[in-house]
């Protein structure tokens, strides 16, 4: 997951037609926690309400590491570094989230867990 949108996707979207008799099943992993809305957030982006009808999706935390990004996404994430800290000085007070976001920038994250996937599997057998 890139921001809100999903890696490979649009190969997905573009031989939907032809998965009509299949199990369609898109993941995707990011570091954020789980939530209900944040997941509605990512399918109503990615995909219409028809589309929606044809597609599974599943949500896996993931990790973050930041001495393993590549330039260009350093950079973006040195923004949102920068646009937290800004909260801090302004002296508004930070979410969870972007507490635990600043602390993933010196010491890398894992909350990936192999039984995430037995709702995947859960799925795929039903």
């Amino acid at each position: 997951m890139y921001v809100v949108g999903i890696n490979g996707v649009k190969y997905i979207k573009q031989n939907l037609n032809k998965l009509n008799d299949k199990k369609v099943i898109v993941f995707a992993t990011g570091v954020s926690p789980f939530r209900e809305e944040a997941i509605s957030e990512v399918k109503n982006k990615n995909f219409t309400s028809e589309e929606q009808k044809h597609i599974q999706f599943f949500y896996l935390r993931g990790g973050f590491d930041y001495n393993k990004l590549k330039t260009f996404d350093k950079v973006l994430m040195t923004l949102l570094k920068w646009k937290i800290k800004w909260k801090i000085k302004r002296k508004k007070e930070l979410t969870p989230d972007e507490r635990g976001m600043l602390a993933s920038y010196d010491q890398s994250v894992n909350f990936t867990r192999k039984k995430n996937i037995d709702e995947i599997i859960a799925y795929v057998n039903s």
